[in-house]
């Protein structure tokens, strides 16, 4: 029987695999496309809850209770909370085209429409699976997730991995990161240099130490898009919005030029965020003395949001991370260099000055000095735990970190104790776990932005990769990468 399939993709880029999955003689019926406006339903009308209309119409054509969502009340509360905090990052305040829900009350109202619609168009179309070109954290595609589950249909999810031109699949969220027993494992080891620093073209580099400038026509424009935008009344006041400027000004200069306050969409919170972490700038690291290294993540992400069950809280980690350390080991916390305000607020770091040795290392502090020294690094899902055992650093993971079950790998729980937390651990171990992990993995290019890694064009980036193991991994002819 055809398999009839609901897919969120949104980008021109998963959109050519879908179709070739499409054209494939033994591929799926499309039943159900989540994506830009050529799909039935577009994103943006979901997530700005505008009336934007794609092949399908909206989901709000349909105005009445449909009574179809699977709600449990064992987990409501965590799908919920789920929901809203994936939907902040379009939070009025500060983003550019923000939706229009001003509390939590309306957070939650829009959830429960969200999740009756969603569930209306997966029985009314007779879906029996979904799939996800990524791990579902833009709100309405966890909705999505959430009810797919709720309701007993399959769902596959795909996401990138680190390796080139590889990805990963799972059933479920919670899988990513099980493994499969491989004691006896004949797949090659994986030669892994703790020498070898990670090409993660996604990060900038932090090498320079230039400081940033005056402002530049970007800045300015940015400046002009938040008064318009968020406080027209600022245009009668030309001595107010000069001030601004002059503050803008100083605070670039204090930053190294990769760290450009100024960046992205401009909000006056970034005045209290960066002024905060400008205070730290003049800190330096003490590698001599013994500590743990906690770089923070980017926040709001899938990293946490998804990933990071109650620990998407990142200062809760570290509460939790300082009760179980001897007196006499720090933590050194660094921030995300891509982090803005939002998510930052004062309370934020008034939290992490409460925890008795935290100290807050400057953004340009080297991130691979610091982990060569530490005793373990700690992070929730984040790269830094990769970082780390592949240089024998333990590692201490939060959430679900695709490389949970890999050697020096330990998944924090209550009763953790800090002697367990550092063991040594054995390397050649880890290459044998790290070259079955890559065994399970897959050819092809789910997400545009690493088809940038693959060593020459074609090398596993043209949509025919990708849509042929997609096909074979909803017949069963392959198991996921993390079967669960």
């Amino acid at each position: 029987m055809t398999t009839r399939l609901a897919v969120v993709s949104t980008s021109p880029f998963t959109d050519r695999i879908l179709r070739c999955l499409a054209s494939d003689p033994e591929g799926p019926e499309v039943a159900f496309h989540v994506g830009r406006r050529h799909s039935d339903i577009m994103t943006a009308s979901l997530s700005r809850l505008q009336p934007i209309g794609a092949r399908a119409g909206t989901l709000t054509d349909e105005p009445y209770f449909a009574g179809a969502a699977m709600v449990s009340p064992q987990g409501h509360h965590q799908d919920l909370w789920t929901f809203v905090q994936q939907f902040l990052r379009r939070d009025p305040a500060f983003a550019n085209n923000p939706h229009r829900l001003a509390n939590a009350l309306d957070y939650a109202d829009y959830f429960h429409i969200l999740s009756d619609m969603m569930a209306r168009e997966l029985r009314s179309r007779n879906v029996d699976t979904v799939l996800f070109f990524n791990i579902p954290h833009l709100a309405y595609d966890t909705v999505l997730y959430q009810q797919a589950r709720a309701l007993g249909l399959r769902t596959l999810i795909l996401t990138q991995s680190l390796f080139q031109a590889r990805f990963m699949s799972l059933r479920r969220i919670e899988d990513l990161g099980r493994l499969p027993p491989c004691a006896d494992v004949s797949s090659p080891a994986l030669g892994i240099s703790g020498e070898e620093a990670l090409d993660l073209f996604y990060m900038p580099d932090t090498q320079t130490e230039a400081l940033g400038a005056a402002l530049n026509a970007k800045d300015w424009l940015n400046l002009l898009a938040y008064i318009f935008l968020k406080e027209p009344g600022l245009l009668r006041r030309p001595a107010r919005v000069g001030a601004l400027a002059r503050r803008m000004t100083e605070l670039k200069c204090r930053f190294p030029s990769w760290r450009d306050p100024f960046a992205r969409f401009f909000h006056v919170s970034q005045f209290d965020y960066f002024e905060t972490l400008a205070e730290f700038e003049p800190v330096e690291a003490d590698v001599t003395r013994p500590y743990v290294y906690a770089p923070l993540q980017m926040q709001p992400e899938m990293t946490t949001s998804a990933l990071g069950g109650r620990y998407h809280d990142q200062v809760l980690a570290l509460e939790a991370l300082s009760k179980i350390l001897p007196p006499d080991v720090a933590i050194y916390v660094k921030e995300n260099p891509k982090q803005g305000a939002f998510m930052r607020g004062p309370l934020m770091w008034h939290r992490l000055r409460r925890i008795r040795n935290l100290t807050v290392l400057p953004s340009g502090a080297d991130t691979n000095e610091l982990i060569k020294n530490a005793l373990c690094v700690a992070t929730v899902t984040g790269t830094a735990g990769w970082e780390a055992i592949r240089r024998g650093v333990p590692a201490v993971v939060f959430g679900q970190a695709w490389y949970g079950d890999f050697p020096g790998v330990t998944r924090y729980r209550e009763d953790v104790a800090f002697d367990e937390i550092v063991a040594p651990f054995d390397h050649s171990r880890l290459e044998a776990v790290a070259g079955y992990f890559v065994s399970r993995l897959h050819l092809g290019v789910v997400d545009r932005h690493y088809a940038r890694c693959a060593p020459t064009a074609g090398a596993g980036t043209e949509p025919t990769h990708a849509s042929s193991a997609i096909r074979d991994l909803l017949l069963g002819r392959i198991e996921p990468t993390f079967p669960g």
